[in-house]
């Protein structure tokens, strides 16, 4: 349950389900897009040896935003830290 939270944090609310089912809103261009949660770049650190914040590729940050999360949950961080609610 706490990991299903963790992947709706960077999701913009979606739970892994909606993903999985294609939840999607339209940008500003008219392109389909996830919605995604604008906290998420809040999200600091390193995971596998790499600063998330300092990520180029777009793709790969977003990715990286939620391994991040996920391995702060596997380490038993606490779910009010993980998702920067304090």
């Amino acid at each position: 349950m706490e990991a299903r939270e963790t992947v709706s944090y960077t999701g913009g609310g979606f739970d892994a389900a909606d993903a999985f089912r294609g939840a999607r809103c339209r940008d500003s261009t008219g392109a389909e897009a996830p919605l995604l949660n604008p906290a998420r770049r809040s999200i600091t650190g390193t995971i596998c040896g790499i600063r998330v914040e300092d990520i180029e590729e777009p793709l790969m940050q977003e990715i990286r935003y939620t391994d991040k999360l996920i391995d702060e949950l596997a380490k038993g961080k606490a779910m009010v830290k993980i998702l920067r609610s304090e």
